[in-house]
Order: structure tokens, then C-alpha cells, then sequence
């Protein structure tokens, strides 16, 4: 098992350079995209915990 996850993370890791290498500006696409999310999240989560506490 522990060598089936080793792989796999190589593979991410491999893939993701990759990617970075070949397009930049779609890989920084995805970043901004991931942050956004991120950030929306967060923000729900706070609103949540808000109007539980009213």
C-alpha cells in the first residue's frame, strides 16, 4: 500500500510540473480558480457560523 501511494504521488507531482511547464497561463488559471473556490468557502463557512450564533 505504501508503495502504490508513493507512486501515485510522484505521478501528481510529475503531472502538475508538467502542466506548469507546457502552459503557465492556463496552470495559473487553475490556481487563481482554486483560490477563488477556496476563498468562497471560507467565506460561506463564516456566514454559517454567524447566523448560528444569532
Amino acid at each position: 500500500m505504501g508503495q502504490a501511494r508513493k507512486i501515485a504521488t510522484w505521478a501528481v507531482v510529475i503531472f502538475v510540473l508538467y502542466t506548469i511547464i507546457t502552459s503557465p497561463v492556463r496552470a495559473a488559471d487553475l490556481v487563481q480558480v482554486g483560490f477563488t473556490g477556496i476563498s468562497h468557502a471560507a467565506k460561506a463557512f463564516g456566514t454559517f457560523m454567524t447566523n448560528l450564533i444569532k
